[in-house]
Formats: structure tokens, sequence, C-alpha cells
């Protein structure tokens, strides 16, 4: 890229007419200078905020942080180094545009979504009240109308299922995202995103969904810290090649360039070790009473893989 911005000519790499096309709109002549700021901004040993010094007018990162996504927070937080705020703006799918955060510049972590009744008609199938989730329904089972709530009659703490008729013909459509009702906004309820209702880990009586995954997570990845080691992004499946099966979770892990030896990352194997046992302590008591009486799932495992890896 630093090549062609200096020389003002795209690569003949580059084949797609349309990407063509667009690049050599902005390359319209040889700019070495900006080449070479780029060049070095880009070889510092650390990343560290380099979103800032690539971009120095940026005023904040438009990214969607819930859900699965929230896994990226402190990546995204590392290379601006906290200088440029997260916002979430909007909840929406290819089906229907769902709702908007009515505060984008909140903590990543508390987004919620005001859904706006002139997209669609939105209903809800309960999955339970008082903090607690239970997805006693099957994914593919047929709801019927009398287990539906409208949109006014959703309870702040309660978690529902989001069904959605839209303008375009769906007629209570399943969505699959699992919602938990936060507050109202004058009087229009407001939904925090949990997780997808069916990304479930399971082996035996165990269920452990997304929202579960990542807090256990989250809880683990601080005992990198000290190393400086940062979880950059990780994924997860059920192992059940051998009896009891068990939970592999991948990590690609990004390391300060001190603790590297020969390109490698040093890390100890009781590092990842406690990391194991810290999630397994994170995740709800089925699972640890799986794993410690029944012994009907197998140890928790942590497999580092190498970094920019899209496939596992």
């Amino acid at each position: 890229m630093c090549d062609d911005i200096a020389t003002g000519r795209l690569d003949p790499f580059i084949t797609d007419p349309e990407c063509r096309s667009s690049m050599l709109s902005i390359l319209q002549s040889p700019n070495p200078t900006l080449a070479a700021e780029i060049q070095e901004i880009c070889g510092c040993p650390s990343w560290k905020g380099i979103l800032c010094r690539l971009w120095p007018r940026a005023k904040y990162i438009e990214a969607v942080v819930t859900g699965s996504m929230a896994q990226y927070i402190p990546a995204l937080e590392y290379y601006s180094e906290g200088k440029l705020p997260l916002v979430c703006t909007m909840y929406a799918s290819s089906e229907c545009y769902f709702g908007v955060n009515l505060q984008p510049l909140c903590d990543p972590r508390d987004v919620a979504f005001t859904l706006l009744p002139n997209m669609g008609y939105f209903e809800f199938i309960p999955l339970g009240g008082n903090g607690t989730l239970v997805m006693d329904i099957d994914e593919d089972e047929e709801v019927s109308g009398r287990k539906l709530v409208d949109l006014v009659n959703v309870r702040v703490g309660c978690y529902y299922e989001l069904v959605v008729t839209t303008f375009a013909g769906l007629n209570r459509y399943r969505i699959g995202d699992v919602l938990q009702v936060t507050g109202f906004h004058n009087r229009a309820p407001q939904f925090r995103f949990i997780c997808r209702r069916n990304v479930v880990l399971s082996i035996d009586n165990d269920k452990t969904n997304e929202e579960d995954l990542h807090k256990s997570i989250t809880a683990a990845k601080k005992l990198l810290e000290p190393h400086d080691a940062l979880l950059v992004e990780y994924t997860s499946r059920v192992d059940t090649s051998s009896v009891p099966g068990h939970y592999v979770l991948y990590w690609e892990i990004k390391h300060h360039p001190n603790n590297l030896v020969a390109n490698k990352l040093v890390l100890d194997d009781r590092v990842l070790e406690e990391c194991c046992i810290a999630v397994e302590e994170e995740l709800d008591y089925v699972y640890r009473r799986c794993r410690s009486n029944d012994r009907s799932v197998g140890p928790l495992e942590i497999r580092v893989v190498n970094p920019g890896r899209s496939t596992y």
C-alpha cells in the first residue's frame, strides 16, 4: 500500500475492475511524504494508539459492540489508546431495522436500544424474569399467539426473544435474538442485546450461551495482563471425540514486543491453566456440577492460535 501511495500507481496484483477504478481516483499523483509517514507509524514496535496517529482527526469509532462482538472492545480500546469513544448507533438485521441507541456515547457495556414501532410490529416470547434466563422453547417450535407479549407489555429485567412482522411480508418471524428490558425512554421500553439463542455449548445437562461464555472469558483474560498479553479474539466448540466431552476455546493473543522470543509468544502453560480454571469457575452451577460431581464434562481446554488465523 505504501509503495502504491509513493509511486501513485496501483499494484497489478489488484485485478478487480471496480476496486482499481475506485483506488485510481484516489491515487492521482505520487505522494512519497504520506507513504513514508504511514510506514513510520506502522513500523513502530507497538500499535497501541495507532488509530489516532493514522487518523488524527478521527472523533469516534462506530462499531457493533454487543453480543459476540463485545470481545473486540478491548482491542479497539487498545488501538485507540482509549481516546476515541466506541459508538454503537443502531440495532438491525437483514430482515428489518429494529431500533436506535439514544445514548450513542455511553459505555459500550451499557448499550441499550429503543425499538421503533414504525419499522415493524414487534412481539416477544417471554424467556424468564428476575435476572433468570430460561430458554424452554425450542428454536424451531411454532409459538402460539397467546404466549406472545406486545411491546407495551414488556417488563423491566425480563428476558424475551424478538418476533417481528414486517412491511415486506414476514409474519411473526422469530429473529433469534435474546433481549433484556433495561428501562424506558419516556414510555418506550429499552432493550439490551444478550445473545443469539441458538449459540449454545452443550455436552450433558449444561447449556452455555453466548453471554455466559463472554462473561467467563472476560474474567479469565485479566490473568493475561500481568504478562503483557491481550486476548484479541476467541471462538469455541464442543469436542466429543473423547469421553467425557469438553469445551475447547481458541484464543488469539496479542503480546507486547518485549515479551517475544524469536517472534513467538512467551506465555507459561501455567498461565493458560489458570485461565481455564477461571473460565470454569465463572460458568453456571449446572456446568460446574457436570464437571465436579457428575463428571459428565471433561476439563476445559484453551488452544492458542497464530495471530490473524481465520480458520480453526
